[in-house]
């Protein structure tokens, strides 16, 4: 392509610097991973600016067609590809300075040697003292999890075993919850779900569970595991009714939504906590909601979560990522800040169908975390 167009200014000798500068700017919109700087200026403008930079006529009044002309369509389709306002919902939210604490902005790896310096400190601090303390504690968390529920599970059902499990539950969420140094700021507490009901929230991390749960225990929806999750799963069912589904149970819509109805019926029972997006999104926007947590026809808790990406990128890219290198990547950031807001309950509307009920939901949500709200709910 380079060529083809280095070939096209020799025929028109004026545009060769043109071309040159512009074929540069072209390549470097896909090259560099910074942000896409966007002014506020009109075709007319930008396509004078990019004729003026090449020749030291005046053409503010030139009307006629120049092989330039075609670099500010060809700039403006690549950002617009790159710039998408789904598919960057999907990579880690870039910030536009780095304070020595993130890792996001690539632009920023050497400024001067002191800031190098300092940054070289911080690595030490990191992955040196609060790695190793942090991994002790999340293995301590999850350990006494999976013991204590186990042996909280023999007990008979009863108002005995729902408060030891509700005890055992929030001890060890709060105990993993330090491994991660999360601060967390909760907001509207008398908000929080209660039972019989249905939690959604807006879903950025794994760690959207603990944060919740550290705060407040919940019945959680899922698909069965094999290895160290199986365990887990295995041994917090035995303490409290959590849902986890076979493979081939989760296709079947009809038997996901009434195992959540005869779940959420019973009064006794701990609130559901489901994240309807179904997928990791960076904490910059909100996306479409799946329908079927709205059409059972319990009452619905919304939460917000905000993350701090100032701190900590908490932002699982699972196509990247494996889930123990995303893990220790959050254990060496220095804190996880986030605030959780608990929206007041909402039921559906007279005449509402699961679609506009989810869309309601999801617009609340997005308004009370800041976020953007994109798309409308799955049909």
């Amino acid at each position: 392509m380079v060529g083809s167009l280095c070939f096209l200014g020799n025929i028109c000798s004026k545009d060769v610097f043109v071309l040159e500068v512009s074929i540069v700017d072209f390549l470097s919109v896909s090259t560099i991973p910074a942000i896409i700087a966007k002014e506020p200026t009109s075709l007319e403008e930008e396509i004078k600016e990019i004729r003026r930079s090449g020749s030291n006529k005046d053409l503010d009044s030139a009307t006629e067609f120049e092989l330039s002309d075609i670099f500010y369509f060809a700039r403006r389709g690549v950002e617009s590809i790159m710039d998408d306002e789904v598919t960057k919902r999907f990579s880690a939210e870039e910030l536009e300075s780095w304070n020595l604490l993130t890792r996001s902005n690539y632009n920023f790896h050497y400024i001067s040697l002191r800031l190098t310096v300092l940054w070289g400190l911080g690595l030490l601090i990191r992955y040196g003292f609060l790695l190793p303390l942090r991994v002790t504690l999340a293995f301590t968390g999850v350990g006494l999890l999976v013991f204590l529920t186990s042996v909280v599970g023999l007990l008979p059902n009863g108002r005995m075993k729902n408060f030891l499990s509700e005890k055992v539950h929030l001890m060890c969420y709060r105990i993993c919850v330090r491994a991660l140094t999360a601060i967390i700021t909760y907001h509207d507490s008398e908000n929080k779900p209660k039972n019989g009901g249905i939690c959604v929230a807006n879903h950025t991390s794994p760690i959207d569970v603990i944060i919740l749960a550290s705060d407040g225990c919940y019945a959680m929806v899922g698909q069965i595991h094999g290895g160290l999750m199986g365990v887990i799963q295995r041994s917090m069912v035995k303490a409290c009714p959590h849902i986890w589904f076979e493979r081939s149970e989760v296709k079947d819509r009809h038997l996901v939504a009434k195992r959540l109805s005869d779940h959420v019926e019973d009064k006794s029972k701990l609130p559901i906590l489901i994240f309807p997006e179904g997928t990791c999104i960076n904490n910059t926007s909100v996306m479409m909601f799946k329908k079927g947590s709205f059409e059972i026809g319990a009452t619905v808790y919304p939460v917000a979560i905000k993350y701090d990406p100032r701190f900590g990128d908490a932002f699982w890219n699972s196509s990247k990522f494996g889930m123990v290198s995303y893990l220790l990547r959050m254990m060496s950031s220095w804190a996880i800040v986030c605030s959780v807001w608990y929206l007041p309950p909402m039921s559906r509307e007279e005449g509402e169908d699961a679609v506009q009920f989810a869309n309601r939901v999801k617009a609340a949500i997005a308004r009370q975390g800041g976020l953007v709200d994109l798309l409308k709910a799955q049909v």
